[in-house]
């Protein structure tokens, strides 16, 4: 089997592993990464993903959905089981199932095949504006002494990045949580799609703003609601979302 390089092809910057079985694909996005100012390697197969990811600890992950040995999705999955590093999946089909599917493991974004270097780029500087590791060992100065937040059998907390219902756990991705945790901070308040991704990966983003409503989706069904409920979302008909009393 073979392996992915075992060196970044440039030295400082954040570190993205480039992950594709059609190898003309990853020597192009390396190149472009790289002369963005990041360092990159590549891998060509599910196995080697996981395996590179593990060793080399990168900071983003272009991820194809079609990977021999291991699907781009059980690969996603593997990988949030070691690492936080975002996650951006390539897809040569333009569905929901495949948008769903990849978000629901934990990928923080999407781009369908085929796809201008720019846009790639331009997607994994939104991500990287998003900060890594944001929690209870390295808060916002915003939220280190918040306390928990509470809709009805709801409670976020935002310092350890915990929630759970019924006194239950709930287990998220770090773009879920984030999502909950702004909803969260203002309680009252209609947030449109754009303010959430503004928000949440930060100005400049330049991808389908509908990504907002499949993670919605996936935080609803994972606190056990659902669009008519509304208990701990609700839709705000012609503006966006905002949180409910529980």
């Amino acid at each position: 089997m073979e392996k992915p390089a075992p060196v970044w092809s440039a030295s400082g910057g954040p570190r993205v592993l480039v992950v594709d079985d059609e190898r003309d694909i990853t020597r192009m996005v390396s190149a472009y990464v790289t002369k963005a100012g990041y360092s990159a390697s590549q891998a060509y197969t599910g196995p080697d993903a996981v395996s590179a990811a593990r060793r080399l600890d990168p900071d983003v992950v272009v991820l194809d959905l079609g990977l021999p040995g291991l699907d781009g999705v059980e690969v996603c999955r593997q990988i949030r089981t070691f690492s936080d590093c975002y996650i951006l999946m390539l897809t040569a089909r333009d569905d929901e199932v495949s948008r769903v599917v990849g978000l629901s493991v934990g990928a923080d974004d999407y781009i369908t095949k085929p796809f201008s270097a720019r846009e790639l780029v331009a997607r994994i500087q939104a991500v990287l504006r998003r900060p890594r590791n944001r929690g209870a060992a390295d808060p916002p100065n915003s939220v280190v002494e918040e306390p928990p937040r509470e809709f009805g059998d709801l409670t976020i907390n935002p310092a350890s990045r915990e929630v759970t219902v019924g006194g239950e756990p709930v287990h998220l991705t770090r773009t879920e949580f984030d999502i909950l945790d702004v909803l969260s901070a203002r309680p009252q308040f209609a947030f449109s799609r754009r303010q959430l991704l503004n928000d949440v990966w930060d100005t400049g983003w330049v991808g389908d703003e509908h990504i907002v409503d499949v993670h919605v989706g996936h935080i609803r069904r994972k606190l056990g609601d659902d669009t008519i409920l509304a208990r701990y979302i609700e839709t705000v008909r012609g503006v966006g979302y905002r949180m409910g009393k529980g």
